[in-house]
C-alpha cells in the first residue's frame, strides 16, 4: 500500500479543494438564508424559508445529478469539479442557515433596540453588533459542518471527479486488494476529521463567550 499512498494523498488534496470551497459558498449563502429568515419580510423571507426546506429535504446526490446531468438539458454545461463544488456548496448553505439563524435569535432583542436607539440604522446593527455575537455562538454547530464536508465530498465520484475516494477505485483496480484500500482511505478520513474537529474545538475554546 505504501506504493500507492501518493495517488490516495492526491485525491486527498482534491477532496480538501473541494470542502473548502464549497465551504467559502455555503458561509455565503448561509448567512444571506438566515439573515433573510429573520429579519426579511414577504417574498425574501419565503424564498429564504424554501431555499432551506428544499436542499435539507433532498438528498445531495440527487441535488448533484440535477446540476451535472440535468442541467444540460437547459444548455447549461459545467465540469464535473465545478458541479461538485456548487452542489456541495448549496448543500452545506442550507445547513449552515440553520446553524447561523439560531445563533442569531439567541441574540437578546434588547441589543438590537439599544443599537437603534443611539443612532444606527438596522444593517449597521445587524453588521455591528449582532453578527459578531452571533458568529461565535455559532461556531460549535457550524463546526460540525466543517468536519463533515470532507465525508460528504466523496459523492463527487459519481461525476468522476478525483477526490479520495475515486482514486481509492484507482488503486483497486492496479492492485486488486479492495479491503486493504478500503480500510486506508477509511483511516485517511478518520484522521482529516479527527484533526479538524480538534482544530475547531481548540479555537472554539479560545474565542468562546455566552450572551446573558
Amino acid at each position: 500500500m505504501i506504493d500507492y499512498l501518493g495517488i490516495l494523498l492526491e485525491g486527498l488534496l482534491v477532496t480538501f479543494e473541494l470542502s473548502f470551497t464549497a465551504l467559502g459558498i455555503g458561509v455565503v449563502l448561509g448567512l444571506a438564508a438566515a439573515l433573510a429568515r429573520t429579519y426579511g419580510h414577504g417574498p425574501v423571507s419565503y424564498l429564504a424559508n424554501a431555499y432551506i426546506e428544499l436542499i435539507r429535504g433532498t438528498p445531495l446526490t440527487v441535488q448533484l445529478f440535477i446540476i451535472y446531468f440535468g442541467l444540460p438539458s437547459l444548455g447549461l454545461l459545467f465540469s464535473p469539479t465545478f458541479s461538485a463544488i456548487v452542489a456541495l456548496g448549496i448543500n452545506s448553505g442550507a445547513y449552515q442557515a440553520e446553524y447561523f439563524r439560531g445563533a442569531i435569535e439567541s441574540i437578546g432583542g434588547g441589543q438590537m433596540e439599544a443599537a437603534l436607539s443611539v443612532g444606527m440604522s438596522r444593517p449597521q446593527a445587524i453588521v455591528r453588533i449582532i453578527l459578531p455575537q452571533a458568529l461565535r455562538l455559532a461556531l460549535p454547530s457550524w463546526s460540525n459542518e466543517v468536519a463533515y464536508l470532507p465525508k460528504y465530498s466523496s459523492v463527487a465520484f459519481l461525476v468522476t471527479v478525483p477526490e479520495l475516494l475515486a482514486k481509492a477505485k484507482v488503486v483497486i483496480a492496479q492492485n486488486l486488494k479492495p479491503l486493504e484500500v478500503y480500510v486506508v482511505v477509511g483511516l485517511i478520513y478518520l484522521v482529516t476529521i479527527a484533526s479538524l474537529s480538534k482544530i475547531l474545538d481548540i479555537v472554539y475554546e479560545r474565542y468562546k463567550f455566552t450572551v446573558e
